[in-house]
């Protein structure tokens, strides 16, 4: 993509990030940069049981668990709001 198309479009390079594609910048079509989606943060909890099962675990998710899991998702999915400073 060119600077010009980055800067007119950011929201769908956001969008192709978080796609997982990269994305390189050409300024008078030379490459000047290239933009790579950041690395997941922790494990998907499919790997998790994974693991568990790989390592003979017969440990089970009960519903207590999901339900615990889900709302954790659910405060992490909502915005920081940082006391204001005086």
């Amino acid at each position: 993509m060119s600077e010009a198309e980055v800067a007119r479009d950011l929201h769908a390079v956001l969008a192709k990030l978080q796609q997982g594609f990269e994305i390189v910048i050409e300024q008078d079509h030379r490459p000047i940069a290239v933009l790579r989606p950041s690395p997941p943060v922790g494990r998907m909890i499919s790997e998790i049981v994974a693991d568990l099962k790989a390592q003979g675990s017969n440990a089970v998710m009960d519903d207590d668990f999901a339900r615990d899991i889900e709302e954790g998702i659910k405060l992490q999915r909502q915005p920081w709001n940082p006391p204001a400073w005086d």
